[in-house]
């Protein structure tokens, strides 16, 4: 039996890890559920985030600064390219659209390795939350406390902003009756704008923050990627609550696993994704398909 201290550890560890990867899954399937498009370039919008704060972060000696421009740089890109290109891909088929993001995802990860070259880039820890502070019988990094409390009040963020705000109307709205929304003189054009800008925005947010956890090297939001899409598919697709418990589940399964042996975290994150679908098909907290 694993000592105590150790257990609590890697709890803590997956509440952090949990946290991220909420916030990634939730850009993800805001972007699935409202807009029905399957972004395969989401991975390649952490590693930008991640490079942005990193620079940012060498040119101002700023965290707050870095993060802030960061995510919105990242946001910005994601505007642009859903402006110039995704945009033209809505009512095409899912196969387009998988090639269409999946080749965006290359181009942006290729000119990043290209600039920056392929070494791994590190970003120091600021120097406020460089301690650590002891939590019940462990003593843990304060900036990891700090990672998980950008991730719950972006998370809520997105939540009030979605279910509590007249924009947050307006999109699920466009959802069930895009034609309506039409007739009272709201641009469906610009509605998709903001929902993919609010999910890169999203992406971003957590590529900045774990920036100083995680080696920064072309491949970096890969990783994030692939266990966004296991996140969603636990949470259920299109639900952003579902999206949030996805990504604490799959945090405490990745940590958990690895006080054991961390060869098989990601096989038993995707052993328990099998079982859930098995037993319940639409996720957790999932709901109907758009059709």
């Amino acid at each position: 039996m694993p000592p105590t201290g150790l257990i609590l550890s890697q709890v803590f560890h997956g509440l952090v890890l949990g946290g991220m990867l909420a916030l990634v899954g939730s850009g993800l399937t805001i972007i699935l559920g409202t807009l029905g498009l399957v972004n395969f370039a989401h991975g390649a919008f952490f590693t930008f985030a991640a490079y942005a704060g990193w620079l940012i972060y060498e040119q101002t000696g700023s965290y707050l600064v870095a993060l802030l421009a960061g995510a919105l740089l990242t946001c910005a890109l994601g505007l642009v390219i859903e402006r110039s290109l995704i945009s033209r891909f809505y009512q095409r088929p899912h196969e387009d659209q998988i090639l269409l993001t999946f080749g965006l995802g290359i181009v942006i990860v290729e000119a990043l390795r290209w600039q920056f070259g392929g070494v791994g880039k590190t970003m120091p820890v600021p120097e406020l939350l460089s301690g650590a502070m002891r939590v019940g019988p462990i003593i843990y990094p304060e900036y990891r406390l700090a990672v998980f409390g950008i991730a719950a009040l972006a998370l809520l963020g997105c939540y009030l902003l979605l279910y509590h705000s007249r924009l947050g109307l307006i999109v699920r709205a466009a959802i069930e009756d895009t034609v309506m929304v039409r007739i009272l003189g709201l641009r469906a054009s610009r509605i998709r704008s903001m929902v993919f800008g609010l999910g890169v925005l999203a992406v971003g947010v957590a590529g900045v923050a774990l920036g100083p956890i995680v080696s920064i090297y072309p491949d970096v939001g890969g990783r994030f990627m692939v266990q966004s899409f296991v996140v969603v598919v636990i949470g259920g697709l299109g639900s952003f609550p579902g999206a949030i418990l996805g990504g604490f589940v799959a945090g405490q399964i990745q940590t958990l696993t690895s006080i054991f042996d961390p060869a098989y975290s990601d096989l038993m994150l995707f052993l328990v994704m099998v079982i859930i679908l098995a037993v319940r098909p639409r996720g957790l907290l999932g709901v109907e398909g758009r059709q």
